[in-house]
């Protein structure tokens, strides 16, 4: 994430101004551009998306959102994945979507990049936690690791094939290996 010069803007003044690519972020005033993400950060974004959504989707449990704008408690997000249960998405007269959530997700999903401050991350994930939030999953591909969090408990440490913890109501069972094993998309050659 790149820190934009301190501007001194309102919550409201920011969610005026046009997105950007990649999105920024607000929080305690500060305006933060998130970083592009890069190949393997994508495809464990698109794998989770699709693992969830297979499930969840089409029994109305809950949808997960890739990029989308969370804006409470002061703050203005755009997790990697987004879970948000399906009696809490507002739709409009035509059954689709309301653009503005203005709420925190029920599960929230961080892929770190190179680069990207782990601490930043995690304050955001925590604050998703403060405002209603059952579930956060901060991914670390650098070194294989899920950090777990849960409202009021200690971070949960996962790894290899340590079973990790899935949002109440999603009929889904990941390991830690299983969600990095879909990073490999070229089969080894067999050597003779």
């Amino acid at each position: 994430m790149s820190v934009a010069k301190s501007v001194s803007l309102t919550l409201e003044e920011f969610l005026n101004l046009p997105e950007t690519k990649p999105a920024s972020i607000y929080i305690d005033g500060e305006i933060i551009q998130k970083l592009m993400p890069k190949t393997c950060h994508s495809r464990l974004q698109a794998k989770l998306i699709n693992g969830i959504n297979q499930v969840t989707e089409k029994r109305q449990i809950a949808y997960a959102f890739p990029e989308l704008r969370c804006t409470f408690g002061g703050r203005s997000i755009v997790p990697d994945v987004a879970v948000i249960r399906w009696q809490q998405i507002q739709f409009d007269n035509h059954g689709e979507p309301v653009d503005d959530v203005l709420i925190a997700p029920n599960w929230i999903i961080e892929i770190l990049s190179p680069g990207q401050s782990s601490n930043r991350v995690t304050s955001n994930i925590l604050h998703c936690l403060k405002y209603g939030c059952q579930l956060g999953w901060l991914i670390d591909p650098n070194d294989r690791s899920v950090l777990v969090f849960k409202p009021h408990q200690q971070p949960e440490f996962c790894h290899q094939e340590d079973s990790l913890t899935i949002l109440d109501g999603v009929d889904l069972e990941l390991t830690v290996e299983q969600v990095f094993g879909w990073l490999k998309m070229k089969a080894e050659s067999a050597s003779h």
